[in-house]
């Protein structure tokens, strides 16, 4: 609380603040930003706050003395000369206290003047001025002349209304409807969930397309091949992304029957998908998000293994080699394995299996990609295995998709349950918010527009979503557990088993008021006599952006790094440094300027031996965490994730491609569905760098 002080005179009689205006001058204020300060470390001292604001004041009304009326004093010049006295007089902690105080307060009028103008304050809620940043340019409707439309608030109250409007399709009254309504924009205005972007940016607009994504087949026929690249333009000018298997289509040279020529195989065709769709952003923003993947039994499988080898290809896809546990055992063994012609379904030839993975390896290695997807252990966990093989997944491998089906996805923010009285996470309001929030996503498949009828009903037959969360190292860091060790691991099993657990509670209570999808009949579900709305109901997603959106850490992954710049939109970079490690440093108080530049440089803490122990411990990166404890959390979470997980270990520059091949094995020995790796500068306009 502000301490009243005595008045003070002075000469000084006007003042400019920052934003023009000429105000009267308070000297007394001085007194009291000075004792406010002192009081943020632990010093309450009236009389010396009363006798450096007298010297403060004596030193302006000398060295400005030539100030008038038409040129008053600005507060720059109060705040520098503040600063200096309180450093001449040996109040470091107080001056940099004030130091940090001016930079709150900035920022604040900043946010407060960001997007809104003069609109209430108000409506920017919760959101960051990062997150304001990225809502005006690429979330908030605008006009023809690109001026907004609507402010923060208004857009999450224009996708609450919009996605609430499906109850009526089960008998909902009007003042139902309302209630689903407000339930639905608390939850998003208090952070706790947010939908994936098309939801957050299409929701009651013209293009009402609400999927993350979709995956299309690609049959072996030039309708086939065009067709899919048609309906995949649709799809990313409306804001989505698509996943493909290049599986079924015939090999480099077979023979095309219709006219005695030879097929151009599956490596061209993907890049003919490139530089299409290289030509469309998603929703006007962004390049067009895609995975490719080819089986490994596939003659084209080297070269679609080195299709990204150059650096240059591709920039549109990401690709992964779609993995048998024959290939893998043929690995082990160190024994060959068959290629199969699609075409013909008949054996063409045979590759050493270590061979063909140490070329996966070392392409990974060098550019990240390819990627794997265990193909077998997708299609042994999928529910509704009676409706055909998976062939792919999504642009961002957490949802493993039948051809034409789409998905709708979203993210619990964890840090929104955590309990900083007990340390301890608010059970009660998660499981209220996975409740809310599955119905949510239920209600997007509803209310969803899609670019085919065929997309449409596969879609509505098996009407799964993907809820996930995000802030999972935000979380670790708060209850004070090290990401990689067994009480990690302990948590997240707790955590993911906890949101199943409630997730598939609230699918059997929509079932039974709604109806179950109607590939429940014949799936794993009727068989275990769950009667489910949704066939499946979890996944891991990335998160990129709306994790920014909610001031949180990405998906499930660590820490990228303690300070890092990332690059959104292609051109828009921001420098992050995590809240929660500047907060515990201000607490412990080893928190200094110096100290955050010097993080900022490195990313990691674990040689800043000035940082104690028990904080290096919680507070670790990426790379600074082993690939085998990167696999067990995956493996832990994927226990209870019926889709799959997006998770990629980011190894430092100086990993080995023996780091990456004992990764990837280790991968598939612990039943994961997938898995992507990344080495630090192996790109050098990499979206995240540190330093």
């Amino acid at each position: 609380m502000e301490e009243d002080f005595p008045s003070l005179t002075s000469t000084i009689r006007k003042i400019t603040k920052t934003d023009g205006t000429i105000v009267n001058f308070e000297p007394q204020k001085i007194a009291k930003a000075i004792y406010n300060a002192a009081s943020n470390v632990g010093i309450e001292n009236t009389t010396k706050a009363l006798t450096i604001a007298k010297e403060i004041i004596s030193q302006l009304e000398l060295n400005f003395h030539e100030k008038t009326p038409t040129t008053p004093l600005t507060t720059e010049e109060v705040n520098n000369t503040l600063e200096r006295v309180l450093m001449e007089n040996g109040e470091v902690q107080v001056a940099k206290a004030y130091i940090l105080y001016r930079h709150k307060k900035s920022e604040e009028q900043e946010r407060r003047a960001f997007i809104l103008g003069e609109w209430d304050p108000a409506e920017n809620l919760l959101f960051s001025n990062q997150a304001l940043k990225i809502l005006e340019k690429r979330y908030l409707l605008k006009d023809k002349d690109g001026q907004l439309l609507e402010t923060p608030k208004g857009m999450l109250q224009r996708v609450a209304k919009n996605i609430a409007e499906a109850d009526k399709y089960y008998g909902a009254n009007k003042e139902e409807v309302k209630e689903t309504e407000e339930k639905f924009y608390q939850m998003m205005a208090e952070l706790r969930f947010l939908p994936n972007s098309p939801t957050l940016m299409n929701a009651d607009t013209k293009v009402q397309q609400l999927s993350s994504c979709f995956v299309l087949p690609i049959e072996d026929t030039m309708q086939g091949i065009f067709g899919s690249l048609k309906d995949a333009a649709l799809i990313h000018q409306r804001g989505s992304g698509t996943g493909f298997a290049f599986s079924r289509l015939r090999p480099k040279g077979d023979s095309v029957k219709d006219n005695f020529g030879v097929a151009a195989g599956t490596v061209d065709f993907l890049r003919v998908y490139d530089t299409a769709l290289n030509a469309i952003k998603q929703g006007g923003v962004r390049k067009g998000a895609n995975m490719a993947v080819l089986r490994v039994d596939h003659p084209d499988i080297i070269r679609f293994i080195e299709s990204k080898r150059d650096k240059q290809s591709l920039h549109n896809f990401n690709i992964s080699v779609g993995i048998t546990d024959r290939f893998m055992k043929a690995v082990e063994g160190d024994k060959e394995y068959y290629l199969v012609n699609p075409r013909t379904d008949s054996y063409v030839g045979r590759l050493r299996a270590k061979d063909v993975f140490s070329l996966i390896v070392h392409n990974a290695w060098k550019t990240g990609d390819p990627g794997l997807i265990f193909l077998d252990e997708i299609n042994r966990k999928h529910p509704a295995k009676n409706l055909g093989e998976i062939e792919t997944t999504n642009q961002c491998g957490e949802a493993p998709l039948l051809p034409y089906e789409g998905c709708v996805l979203g993210s619990l923010n964890l840090n929104a349950f955590f309990l900083p009285e007990t340390k301890s996470i608010n059970w009660d309001k998660l499981k209220e918010t996975v409740h809310l929030a599955v119905h949510f996503l239920d209600n997007v498949i509803d209310m969803n527009s899609y670019p085919r009828k065929n997309i449409e009903e596969q879609t509505k037959k098996t009407r799964k979503f993907g809820l996930g969360f995000m802030g999972f190292a935000d979380i670790l860091i708060k209850l004070k557990v090290k990401y990689d060790s067994e009480e990690g691991l302990k948590t997240a099993d707790e955590l993911m088993d906890f949101i199943k657990e409630a997730a598939y509670e609230k699918s059997q209570q929509l079932a039974n008021k709604r109806g179950p999808c109607p590939a429940w009949k014949g799936s794993d579900h009727e068989k275990a006599g769950r009667k489910m709305r949704n066939m499946t109901c979890l996944s891991i997603s990335p998160t990129g952006t709306i994790s920014i959106l909610a001031d949180a850490s990405s998906g499930c992954e660590p820490l990228f790094a303690i300070s890092y710049q990332k690059t959104v939109f292609g051109n828009t970079e921001f420098l992050h440094v995590d809240k929660e490690f500047e907060n515990v440093a201000k607490e412990n108080e080893f928190y200094t300027p110096e100290l955050v530049r010097k993080v900022a440089r490195m990313g990691t803490i674990q040689e800043c031996k000035e940082i104690p122990k028990e904080s290096r411990d919680i507070f670790v990166t990426s790379q600074d965490i082993s690939p085998q404890w990167h696999i067990k959390m995956q493996a832990t979470l994927q226990k209870h994730v019926d889709n799959s997980i997006s998770k990629t270990i980011n190894f430092p520059s100086t990993a080995s491609i023996k780091d990456v091949e004992e990764a990837y094995m280790l991968a598939w020995q612990s039943k994961c569905k997938g898995l992507t790796i990344y080495r630090d500068g192996s790109y050098e306009d990499q979206v995240m760098n540190i330093g």
